[in-house]
Formats: structure tokens, C-alpha cells, sequence
């Protein structure tokens, strides 16, 4: 009897890895949406980096304007500085060409005397005083002195004594005062007069700080008289 040929049959084993790889497969949808979800994903984090880095610029951009406030603040500090030296340096300046010119005007003073005094020696005479009663500021003796001369001066000419008042001239002429006296005069008189001539604890403490005497014995004088007795 003749027998039927026999289909091959397949492992089943090869059939179901088959089978399984077939169903773990994904549909295309799911795919698309995974797809969606990743993209989604790393936009949300560039925004979140966008917004990391935009902060940090508004950051960058406040303190680069306080920077630059802080620079313009230094800047006129130091226009400021630069103005003040500027003004210090012109005072300077000024300080300096007077007291060239004071210098100046000395030099010509002092040539001055020094040729009437090579012209005339008994110029000298005039200046002749007791060496135990030095004067307190330059010039003290020789303008107290010009001053009785020019009084005199002046009453010998009322008088008619005419040779007598031309001498005198002469002398007046030949040696002018210094100045000073006048100007320590002045000053004390104006020192009375701004405090209305009243004999307060601070006019009295500025008295002796001077070394003015405002006592006689154990008298008090008035400004009047403390300014006859001291120029």
C-alpha cells in the first residue's frame, strides 16, 4: 500500500518568537504621541533655560546700570577733586605773586632807606631809642616818633615859627611811617566798636590775650582811655 507524502512541520517554538515580536510592535499613534511628549518635554525646558538666562540678564543688565551710576558718581567726585585743586592751586598762585610783590616792595622800601641813609646819616637819629623798651611790633618807635613830629609840625606853623615847622618837614619828608601803629590803632578802636564798647569777661580775656593793660592800679579803664594808653 502506498503512503501519503507528509507536510514539513515547523518548530513551534520559531512560530512564537514570531508571533511576539509582531505584537510588540507599537501602533503609529502611540508613536506619534511619545513623539509629541518628548518634543513638549524639551520645550518646556528650553522656556524654563530661556527664562533662567533672561533673569540673569535683567540681573547683568540692573547691575551694569548701577555700574555705571557708580561711575558717574565717581566722575563728578572727581571733577569735584580736580575744581578744588584747581581753585586751591589758583590761591596758591595768587598767595605766591603777593608775597613776590610784598617781597618786592620791601626790597625797594629797605634800597630806599638804606640810599636816604648813605644821603643823610642823621637819619639814623630818629630811630635811637632806649634798648629796654623794644617795640612791640615793627615799626612802634619810628611812627610814634613821625607823629610828635608832624604835631609839631603842625603847631609851628601856628605858631610862625617858620624855620622850626620847615625842619620839621624835612624830617617828615625824608622818613615816612610805617603804617603800623595806624593799623593797631584801628584795629583796637574796631574792636570796641563791634562790641559796643563794654568791658565784658570776653573783651577783657582778648585784652590780655593781646597783651593790653586795662587796668590802672586797681582802676578799670574805659575803651577810650585803654586806646590813649596802649597807641
Amino acid at each position: 500500500m502506498r503512503k501519503e507524502p507528509s507536510l514539513p512541520v515547523q518548530p513551534a517554538a520559531q512560530e512564537t518568537e514570531e508571533d511576539d515580536a509582531f505584537a510588540g510592535e507599537p501602533p503609529e499613534l502611540e508613536v506619534q504621541q511619545a513623539v509629541v511628549q518628548e518634543l513638549a518635554a524639551d520645550k518646556a525646558a528650553l522656556a524654563a533655560d530661556y527664562e533662567n538666562l533672561a533673569a540673569h540678564a535683567r540681573e547683568l543688565e540692573t547691575a551694569l546700570a548701577n555700574v555705571r551710576e557708580e561711575l558717574k558718581k565717581l566722575e563728578n567726585r572727581l571733577a569735584e577733586a580736580e575744581n578744588e585743586r584747581k581753585a586751591a592751586q589758583s590761591a596758591l598762585d595768587a598767595e605766591k605773586a603777593l608775597r613776590l610783590q610784598k617781597e618786592e616792595e620791601l626790597a625797594r622800601q629797605l634800597a630806599k632807606e638804606l640810599d636816604l641813609q648813605e644821603r643823610n646819616p642823621n637819619a639814623l637819629a630818629l630811630l635811637d631809642r632806649d634798648v629796654d623798651l623794644p617795640d612791640r611790633f615793627p615799626g612802634e618807635t619810628r611812627d610814634h616818633v613821625l607823629e610828635v613830629v608832624a604835631a609839631a609840625r603842625d603847631q609851628a606853623e601856628a605858631e610862625g615859627r617858620i624855620r622850626r615847622a620847615q625842619v620839621l618837614e624835612g624830617v617828615l619828608v625824608a622818613n615816612e611811617p610805617n603804617g603800623n601803629l595806624a593799623k593797631k590803632r584801628a584795629a583796637l578802636e574796631k574792636f570796641f566798636n563791634e562790641n559796643h564798647n563794654i568791658m565784658n569777661g570776653a573783651v577783657m580775656a582778648e585784652l590780655d590775650r593781646c597783651g593790653i593793660s586795662r587796668k590802672k592800679g586797681e582802676e578799670y579803664l574805659l575803651p577810650s582811655e585803654i586806646l590813649l594808653r596802649t597807641y
